[in-house]
């Protein structure tokens, strides 16, 4: 993780759960980390939390509403303007609705695939351009999956919402495949809970000529 020290990462979702994980984990590893969410009083905390705990990195809030285009085009303007650009891009942001596919509500619908989908991929873009623009070509751009996009619940309130993280697994190995088309060595990893915040720390701390694409974790069964 030496090599990532002082460098920036972008963690989408940062405001609880696993994306407050993943930013304390890389602000230990001495990272700065541009943090965002709607509301950010919970990753000011967390900022707080790591200062007094005299971790090396920084945790920076940013309340973008990843709904908009235009609040995450600001954000990476932000971020180039004051920080230079990104290095790492954690897409961990998601939004489940229980919205059926019979019966769901078409606002539900597009809430999901706004978050899920769209504001993953322009994110994505937007960070790949920060990375090539600066000639960084040993980026990494980290999605945070779902097992739903491996599988399908028997359960109707969570079908649209799998169909997004299908859309997930789909959209990082086609990522995958047009980093290798541009003989691009930025590497592109898709996650799926449960530790993902160690996850996170192991596939970043791999020689730059080690790839690993897909990680998926189930708990461990205990036999009887």
């Amino acid at each position: 993780m030496e090599r990532w020290r002082d460098r920036l990462a972008l963690v989408t979702g940062a405001s609880g759960g696993i994306g407050a994980a993943v930013a304390r984990a890389l602000v230990q590893q001495g990272l700065k980390v541009v943090g965002c969410a709607r509301t950010v009083g919970n990753i000011e905390e967390l900022a707080a939390e790591c200062r007094s705990a005299g971790y090396p990195g920084t945790l920076i809030p940013y309340r973008c509403d990843l709904s908009s285009e235009e609040d995450i085009l600001s954000m990476f303007s932000a971020v180039r303007s004051q920080h230079s650009g990104v290095d790492i891009c954690i897409n961990n942001a998601g939004l489940a609705r229980p919205d059926t596919l019979l019966s769901g509500s078409t606002s539900g619908w597009r809430d999901m695939f706004n978050v899920n989908v769209l504001a993953l991929s322009i994110c994505t873009r937007e960070a790949y351009q920060s990375m090539k623009e600066r000639k960084v070509d040993d980026g990494h751009i980290i999605n945070i999956n779902s097992m739903s996009g491996h599988r399908v619940s028997p359960q109707s309130v969570t079908h649209f919402y799998s169909a997004t993280k299908y859309a997930v697994t789909a959209l990082t190995e086609g990522l995958r495949q047009e980093l290798r088309e541009a003989q691009s060595h930025i590497r592109a990893t898709c996650l799926k809970p449960e530790d993902v915040a160690e996850a996170v720390i192991y596939v970043l701390s791999t020689p730059p000529h080690v790839h690993i694409g897909d990680i998926q974790m189930r708990p461990t069964e205990q036999m009887t």
